[in-house]
């Protein structure tokens, strides 16, 4: 897979992560795009997107735990329905969909 934002991560340097690192990557980029929605800057937050997105992939095409795979596909839709439309609830919801993920980050759910 070519990359656009992230030219000089590999698959390979991307396996080194642990999978809740790959996460806190991935919801980074989501936290980011909250931030661009919240000043009416859906380009930006687009561009976050495709950023989370890129890593997504990178995280799909690398897993060893097949168990997850279920869980990134239905969650890699649900971002994608968030790049067409971004809403901040909505871009909310989904993070905390990421964290519960894995129990490393499961303790940045708020409320």
């Amino acid at each position: 897979m070519k990359l656009k934002h992230h030219k000089n991560l590999t698959p390979s340097k991307w396996k080194n992560f642990p999978f809740y690192k790959q996460i806190l990557m991935i919801g980074s980029e989501i936290m980011r795009a909250g931030k661009w929605i919240e000043k009416n800057d859906f380009e930006e937050a687009r561009n976050s997107y495709e950023r989370a997105l890129e890593l997504l992939y990178l995280t799909i095409e690398t897993l060893e735990d097949k168990r997850k795979l279920k869980e990134l596909l239905i969650f890699k839709e649900a971002l994608l329905s968030l790049y067409l439309k971004p809403e901040i609830k909505e871009n909310q919801n989904l993070l905390k969909v990421l964290f519960l993920m894995t129990k490393e980050t499961e303790f940045l759910i708020k409320g």
